[in-house]
């Protein structure tokens, strides 16, 4: 009963079942207990073991530490001499490429084939200069490094004496190598040839750039004529000349051969330039001083004139514009651009001194009438060329060659209102010498300074004038004063000329003894100064009312006085009221003997004008004809009409003969000739004509108010 109870009972049976489980885990600790013993006895074995392997393996950790710091040195020593190693391969190579290309420039002569090469030996240039730079760096580092080395050797004796003791006179040997070879790299060896070699190309290179289309000559009107063209500036070289000529310079640069890099651009490029200018054949510029000036022929030296201004324009818009590019070019990326303008100043200056001589030579010379117009064609061409020539010559390198000019400017306006002043008193106080024209004609002084101030009225010269008066008046009176405006100047400057002028014809006039001469000078005189200005810029300057006041209007009176001199006085002896009062007796003996007293005074008076009076201006010898012929023949006419009675009309000259001989000594031209006078500025000396106004203008001979003194 009791059994199957329990084995109903589940209780129970966990209960023994856990006692079983608790049983054999008390008998597993037992049996692990045991087994931690003996482990625990070995690893106390294992201890002691190690404790000893410790002790006897620490001199061998010491001896692994040395190694290691020793292999350490020994690379940082390893990598800078592999890398100077690399160097020295670099530039054994680059000097047997530098040694081929030197063989193919000596061969080869065409251009463009030459261009690519240089560029070429430029860049191996460069390479190798970079090389031996980078051996020089990087050979104190490596001798640094190896000197480490021997240091640690010889303080941790990490090795035997004999390697310590090879390994310093490796050391020795490679300072003494470094200090002498990279020296012969720099200053002896192949890069110190290729650098000379690189000298002769650039000297050859700049050589060769040359101004094209300098001198060429194109024929004017006529055959003394030349102008020289003036063309634009042009690259003196093409993109790959000037590439090599602008490495060449930096090449040279970097390798402190600047100062012969300079010394050869500004010689040859001032010889290139020279020599373009030289084409134009300036022979002239050997003349400067002011007395070789003076001693020239006035026609050699205005041609010498027009030829510098020519020159002088085409050295500075052409040849300098084209050097100062060139300068920029080749030499700008130098010294941050600091180098080249004082380059292109250098090449200019000597050029520019022989302009400046010249010009200053002519400024200082005499100041004889005829240069006016040259001086005043320098002063403008100076004028229009200054804004051009201030940016070449900008900035401090160029302030000498501009101060210069200024200068030269400066001397040719003094010498241009001296010569115009002086040319006034030349004319007032008669330096001419000459008696008045023996026959009353015009006098030379008179012609020259009609043309003379014709000539400068003109728009070529009108403006010049007024600007070198104004500048000149600015100067005198400073820079704060209102000077007047250029067309008052000149118009206040050419009446003091013509006031002296017309001083200087009273002047002559009065010293005519013939009583008739007189007039006939004067007539001719102010006809022609008002005829040859009249519808010009000299007349328009001067003012049409003052022109006729001043010369028409004394002409006139001239005309008049000289028609009652030499006409009238005739005309009166065959006046009728005296005759009127005699009787038929006493008549015939009375009008006889005016008729004898007419024709002879007749005779004497036709005597004069066919010998010595003369009235050489065509339209006005045509209206004095026409005036004597109405005052003289229908008197003449009139008398033998009506004394025909008392008179052998027969044996007198009729009417149509005394007209036919008032026509001759009235046909033109001087007396004894048919020679035309020709009118030039400066009595021929200058190439310019003036041709005469021939609009007839009839004279009114009215008696004015106006007397001839008045002029």
């Amino acid at each position: 009963m009791s059994i199957n109870s329990n084995e109903d009972d589940p209780t129970l049976a966990k209960l023994e079942s856990a006692c079983s489980d608790l049983k054999n885990l008390l008998h597993a600790s037992s049996s692990m207990e045991t087994s931690l013993t003996k482990i625990d006895e070995k690893f106390f074995t294992m201890k002691e073991t190690l404790i000893v392997a410790s002790k006897r393996v620490a001199p061998l950790q010491t001896l692994s530490i040395a190694t290691k710091a020793l292999d350490s040195r020994i690379n940082r020593a390893v990598s800078p001499a592999l890398a100077l190693l690399d160097s020295f391969k670099l530039f054994e190579s680059l000097q047997s490429k530098l040694i081929e290309l030197s063989a193919k420039l000596a061969e080869n002569k065409v251009p463009e084939k030459r261009v690519k090469l240089l560029l070429e030996f430029v860049d191996c240039v460069d390479n190798l200069n970079r090389a031996i730079n980078m051996i020089s760096q990087e050979g104190e580092p490596a001798i640094q490094r190896l000197q480490e080395v021997v240091e640690f050797l010889s303080r941790t004796k990490a090795t035997d004496q004999y390697r310590t003791h090879r390994l310093k006179e490796t050391l020795i040997t490679l300072k003494v190598l470094y200090e002498t070879e990279v020296d012969a790299m720099k200053f002896d060896g192949l890069l110190d040839e290729a650098l000379l070699n690189l000298q002769d190309e650039y000297e050859y290179c700049l050589q060769q750039l040359k101004h094209p289309n300098i001198g060429e000559v194109a024929n004017g009107g006529s055959d003394d004529d030349s102008v020289v063209e003036v063309g634009e500036p042009s690259d003196l070289g093409s993109e790959e000349e000037i590439e090599v000529l602008k490495r060449i310079s930096e090449t040279l640069a970097a390798n402190d051969c600047l100062d012969i890099c300079i010394d050869i651009f500004v010689k040859v490029r001032y010889r290139r330039a020279a020599k373009a200018l030289m084409r134009l054949s300036p022979d002239y510029l050997r003349t400067y001083d002011p007395q070789e000036i003076d001693e020239m022929e006035w026609g050699n030296l205005e041609t010498s004139i027009s030829l510098w201004i020519q020159h002088f324009e085409l050295a500075v818009k052409t040849v300098f514009v084209s050097e100062k590019k060139l300068c920029d070019q080749v030499l700008g990326n130098i010294m941050d651009g600091v180098i080249w303008p004082e380059c292109f100043v250098k090449i200019a200056d000597k050029i520019m001194a022989v302009f400046f001589r010249f010009g200053e030579g002519v400024a200082r010379s005499n100041k004889e009438p005829q240069k006016l117009f040259k001086l005043l064609d320098m002063f403008d061409s100076l004028e229009k060329l200054k804004p051009e020539f201030a940016e070449i010559f900008e900035g401090e390198a160029g302030a000498d060659i501009f101060s210069r000019f200024r200068e030269l400017e400066k001397l040719i306006v003094h010498a241009s209102t001296k010569v115009f002043w002086e040319f006034g008193l030349q004319i007032e106080s008669n330096q001419d010498g000459l008696p008045p024209p023996q026959d009353g004609t015009v006098s030379k002084v008179v012609r020259y300074a009609i043309n003379y101030l014709k000539y400068l009225a003109t728009d070529a010269y009108s403006s010049p004038m007024a600007q070198a008066l104004r500048t000149e008046q600015v100067w005198k009176a400073g820079v704060l004063s209102k000077p007047e405006t250029d067309e008052s100047l000149l118009k206040n400057a050419i009446y003091n000329i013509v006031e002296a002028l017309q001083r200087n014809i009273e002047a002559k006039r009065g010293r005519y003894k013939d009583k008739i001469l007189p007039h006939i000078f004067a007539m001719n005189t102010y006809w022609y100064i008002y005829m040859r200005t009249r519808n010009t810029e000299l007349g328009t300057l001067l003012g049409e009312q003052y022109m006729k006041k001043r010369y028409k209007m004394v002409a006139e009176e001239s005309a008049y006085l000289y028609q009652k001199q030499a006409w009238g006085s005739l005309v009166r002896l065959l006046d009728n009221e005296e005759n009127n009062r005699l009787n038929k007796e006493g008549l015939g003996p009375l009008v006889r003997g005016k008729m004898e007293a007419f024709l002879k005074g007749f005779n004497e008076i036709t005597l004069r004008h066919r010998s010595t009076y003369n009235i050489p201006d065509e339209d006005l010898r045509e209206q004095m004809k026409e005036a004597t012929i109405k005052l003289v023949v229908p008197a003449y006419t009139d008398f033998l009409n009506t004394y025909s009675s008392v008179l052998q009309v027969e044996s007198y000259l009729s009417p149509e003969s005394m007209q036919g001989v008032l026509l001759k000594i009235f046909g033109g031209g001087k007396p004894g000739s048919s020679n035309r006078r020709r009118d030039r500025v400066m009595q021929g000396r200058s190439s310019v004509s003036i041709s005469s106004d021939r609009n007839s203008e009839k004279m009114d001979f009215r008696r004015t108010k106006s007397s001839a003194s008045e002029a």
